[in-house]
């Protein structure tokens, strides 16, 4: 299932929280079991309109987060 935003664009937080946590991207990938290349991309985008809500599930807890502290709408 993805999660289509109606807020229009969305950046994911990734680099933040990895950064803190002293964490590389492919780390990330491996605690939250999302394929390096998705977790890349997530990272790497200014601007998402759909994100798999697993995902964000699984970023959340990786975290430590609630989901609405991942992301942040960048363009409405």
């Amino acid at each position: 299932m993805g999660f289509s935003s109606t807020m229009g664009l969305v950046r994911l937080r990734i680099r933040e929280y990895a950064a803190e946590k002293g964490w590389t991207i492919k780390e990330v990938s491996e605690r939250s079991g999302i394929p390096y290349t998705t977790v890349k991309n997530y990272a790497k985008s200014p601007g998402l309109a759909t994100i798999d809500v697993t995902s964000l599930q699984k970023l959340a807890r990786t975290f430590d987060v609630l989901i609405e502290d991942l992301f942040e709408v960048v363009q409405e």
